[in-house]
């Protein structure tokens, strides 16, 4: 709504922006991202969704609608911006502890130590990336803070991270810079968090740990990179807590995962990367947003077909409201992610099944009855008014025939609108039956997948760095 009003202002209409309580912080804080600190808005006293007819209307009349007049009718007053230091200026000299006492209380540190980011060590880093420090990815809402080369370097300094790992932290600011991520959306209710998966070479390179424990941490380059993610978002984009991160309840940040490229090579498997266009072997780091996951323990079978059944179970469990994302809102851009074993995973490529083939079969198989699907959509939530049917969307040629082949309220209907929306990595510990599936975001954090540019001296320089 504030992006709408400052478009408007720009055209010289005037706007009062209608902003529930619980999140004014936020649309403060975004308005000065827009070049705007001084967008008038109008308070929505509690949420809407928890009103009655006659309260939330006597609250419109008696507070919203006063705040709209007076917005329109007077003047808004001068906004003093606040600039950012230079990018070389030494904004503090002190102690470790000083240091990280002004980090804390400027908001600028996730509550843990941080490594200072002194000019050497920022140029430390630099030296393993041939891009120019002042180089942009773009600028990232909510703040519209240009992603530099420098900032990355100097977030992946605080967040703990080896010089070395400036060229997986480009290619994640680079991902975070694209559209189709969606990164204005990290600070949305549900409190999603990015899950980074790297792939090639360079995961074994750095020594990211894709086998027992992949997502927890204990592993400098899968904890503090992921790490990163998050201290990038609060500096640099402007996710601040109780401002425009707005999570209800939120997740501590993901640690990276890196799939087990030897398992994909026995197996003859292509990795999470090729869903969008890379091969096996190259470098690349995927980003997508997940509301959450679960384990699928046990996975009992020696054939993909007795396998198949609870996989697709898990996956169908694990998700929700977020079927909004397959039909309604934004409909198609539901992503949910299977991570399977290596054992699990070669025990399917043996007897013949393709990555493809799977996800056709786990297609088929993640099903929910016609009736739930459709109460999520608008009877338990009001994320798509008017309480449309599935036959509804597939007569507005919102979604595939598959969700009407009949009216049966019972029949099974699938998660996501097709087979190549589910995604599949293979990690974890390599003789485990167990997998592990991730509920998606949709379009508030759709996955995106970047190469990892290497500088020229690359090997010279991870020799160097090794011997450090």
């Amino acid at each position: 709504m504030l992006r709408a009003s400052a478009a408007a202002e720009l055209a010289g209409v005037p706007t009062s922006s209608l902003v529930c309580e619980g999140f004014l912080g936020q649309a403060a804080t975004t308005a000065v991202g827009l070049g705007m600190p001084n967008l008038a808005v109008a308070p929505v006293p509690g949420h809407v969704d928890t009103q009655a007819a006659d309260v939330l209307e006597r609250n419109v009349v008696e507070v919203t609608l006063p705040a709209v007049i007076e917005n329109l009718v007077s003047p808004r007053p001068e906004a003093v911006e606040v600039a950012d230091p230079e990018r070389t200026e030494v904004v503090f000299t002190g102690s470790f502890e000083e240091v990280n006492r002004l980090y804390y209380e400027n908001g600028w540190s996730d509550g843990l130590p941080i490594v200072p980011p002194t000019i050497e060590a920022v140029e430390e880093f630099l030296s393993y990336t041939d891009l120019d420090a002042d180089h942009s990815f773009g600028p990232l809402l909510p703040d519209n803070r240009a992603a530099t080369v420098w900032s990355v370097a100097v977030n992946g300094v605080m967040a703990g991270c080896r010089p070395e790992y400036l060229p997986v932290l480009l290619a994640i600011v680079e991902g975070l810079a694209d559209p189709a991520y969606g990164v204005e959306h990290s600070g949305n209710t549900p409190g999603a968090d990015t899950l980074i998966t790297v792939n090639g070479p360079i995961a074994t390179q750095l020594g990211f740990n894709c086998e027992q424990g992949v997502l927890r941490d204990g592993f400098q380059a899968n904890t503090s990179v992921g790490r990163f993610l998050r201290l990038y978002l609060r500096n640099v984009a402007g996710f601040l807590p109780w401002q425009t991160d707005k999570a209800t309840y939120g997740n501590t940040w993901r640690v990276a995962m890196a799939e087990n490229e030897a398992a994909l090579a026995k197996m003859g498997w292509e990795p999470q990367s090729a869903d969008f266009g890379f091969a096996p072997g190259d470098n690349a780091v995927t980003i997508s947003r997940y509301t959450g996951g679960g384990v699928v323990t046990s996975v009992f079978g020696s054939t993909p077909e007795e396998m198949v059944d609870y996989l697709a179970d898990g996956l169908a469990k694990i998700g929700g409201w977020e079927y909004v994302f397959t039909i309604g809102v934004a409909g198609g851009t539901y992503r949910p992610l299977l991570l399977l074993s290596p054992v699990l995973a070669e025990t399917i490529a043996k007897a013949g099944w393709s990555r493809a083939d799977l996800k056709r079969a786990l297609w088929e198989k993640a099903r929910i009855p016609a009736w739930q699907f459709e109460h999520y959509l608008g009877h338990w939530t009001n994320l798509v008014p008017g309480r449309r049917s599935l036959e509804d969307f597939v007569n507005m040629r919102r979604a595939p025939k598959v969700y009407a082949e009949s009216a049966d309220p019972e029949r099974l209907v699938p998660v996501c609108t097709e087979a190549e929306h589910i995604s599949i990595a293979v990690t974890g510990d390599p003789l485990r039956t167990n997998a592990y599936v991730f509920a998606h975001n949709g379009m508030l954090g759709f996955p995106v997948a970047k190469k990892v540019r290497l500088p020229d001296d690359w090997e010279a320089k991870l020799a160097a760095a090794r011997n450090r």
